[in-house]
């Protein structure tokens, strides 16, 4: 420990013995006064008019110009970038606009498909306000010999970045490049659901603001995506059983959808078969205490500039130093450059202008907002998290369990071997069979206690 706080910069003040680990402890106050005397604000442009993704009602302009300033840049295609001047006249789930990617998607999932089509559609951010969505519809060439519609696997891709650029739909409609992410297409879900003969929607889950970690904006992305499929062939895809499916970050936009499924989609409640969610970071205050001035620090920074695009209110805790970061070429960056700013072992602590940001009442609003620990999943849920996990503590799982258990829901946990990355391996196998049960019209046994 001496020798992370030596790492990590001024020493945390102490705090309070066994209660919480050192990384949430305050600094000195003083600490926060110095770095601000030290160090400027950062010089983001002057705006005459504030973008639509900007607009923060309440708050002065030069606050949303510092909201704009921390948002990616854009990727150079309308598809990913244009906002609709009617949004707020558009029902979630309508669709905006369509276009195929039989190529180059159907080289990049290597199974054979018969189409790809990416679809725009409406629906709302954290804040309820109007925004749009993306997710590529993937249709394999197998035929479906099964009772019934078609089945729909959502794959929520663990996207875990900034960049507007970091999206599987970019690459699906644009082809590989430096911003793809491996875990795109490994594991294989996509490839063996495609060949298993259920249509794949993959969601661009973090939203047009690139708010990576942000469960609410997730959630409502991920089951406007459905509806938006519906809108596109009702016939095809609006009748069909529909399983979901998501690791780590993906599992984040899993939870999301699962809980909100019931009062933001509820026309969608008697489709929805299941929901599998690993490595799931279900619980943000504990978060902290496993990712905050480690070699986790980049990610987690990382999701912090990716929620305050959501919800704002946290730039208001931000000094001039984090002004400087999510203003700089650093709010476009992939997961593999935010993972390696892992060893600096930098402490958010030195990046807010509260000594003691993380029991500050924005950070507990954040806390509640994001736990959604009062709605119940509508759809029966298989949790699994690794046994030696570190950075997302099996604890944050166990809890989500036991959770949805205590509110009624149909749940089933299991704890694989395994770190993050060998969980993610060891415990696939059993996830995919359940959610292939599920989707082949088996229904789930809840090993919830009653």
């Amino acid at each position: 420990m001496a020798a992370v706080m030596l790492l990590a910069g001024p020493p945390l003040a102490a705090g309070p013995a066994g209660a919480e680990p050192f990384t949430m402890w305050p600094i000195p106050k003083e600490i926060p006064e110095a770095i601000d005397g030290a160090i400027p604000p950062p010089p983001f442009p002057r705006l005459q008019k504030i973008p639509p993704r900007a607009q923060t009602p309440g708050t002065s302009h030069r606050f949303q110009e510092l909201r704009e300033a921390v948002m990616p840049d854009p990727t150079g295609d309308p598809f990913f970038d244009r906002w609709a001047p009617d949004l707020d006249r558009r029902a979630p789930g309508e669709l905006l606009a369509i276009r195929d990617v039989t190529w180059p998607a159907g080289l990049l999932v290597t199974t054979p498909i018969s189409r790809a089509r990416q679809v725009k559609f409406a629906t709302t951010d954290a804040a309820g306000r109007a925004s749009f969505g993306t997710a590529t519809i993937l249709e394999p060439r197998t035929g479906w010999t099964g009772s019934g519609p078609r089945p729909i696997l959502v794959n929520n891709l663990p996207i875990d970045s900034l960049g507007a650029a970091c999206t599987p739909g970019m690459t699906l409609a644009h082809g590989m490049s430096v911003a793809t992410g491996a875990t795109d297409f490994i594991p294989p879900t996509t490839q063996l659901a495609l060949a298993r003969g259920y249509t794949v929607i993959v969601p661009d889950h973090q939203g047009p603001r690139q708010a990576y970690a942000e469960p609410v904006t997730a959630g409502h992305i991920v089951l406007d995506s459905v509806r938006a499929a519906a809108h596109l062939d009702a016939k095809r895809f609006g009748s069909s059983p529909v399983a979901m499916t998501g690791y780590s970050g993906g599992a984040i936009a899993t939870n999301g959808a699962a809980k909100l499924l019931g009062t933001y989609a509820p026309e969608l409640e008697p489709r929805m078969v299941g929901a599998a969610l690993g490595g799931v970071p279900a619980d943000f205050r504990l978060l902290v205490g496993s990712m905050n001035a480690n070699l986790a620090t980049g990610l987690f920074h990382a999701a912090t500039f990716g929620i305050a695009r959501e919800r704002p209110e946290i730039l208001t805790l931000a000094n001039n130093p984090a002004q400087w970061l999510a203003t700089s070429p650093l709010k476009n960056v992939c997961i593999v450059p935010a993972a390696m700013a892992g060893p600096t072992f930098l402490p958010m602590q030195l990046l807010a202008n509260d000594p003691d940001p993380f029991h500050s009442p924005i950070a507990e609003e954040i806390y509640r907002a994001t736990k959604m620990s009062d709605k119940k999943a509508q759809v029966p849920l298989y949790i699994y998290n690794g046994a030696q996990e570190f950075w997302i503590p099996a604890l944050g799982a166990r809890n989500l369990y036991r959770e949805q258990c205590r509110l009624g829901a149909n749940a089933v946990y299991r704890e694989p071997f395994g770190e993050h990355a060998i969980a993610m391996l060891t415990g696939y196998p059993e996830a995919l069979s359940w959610l292939d049960a599920r989707l082949q019209g088996n229904p789930a046994v809840s090993e919830c206690p009653r």
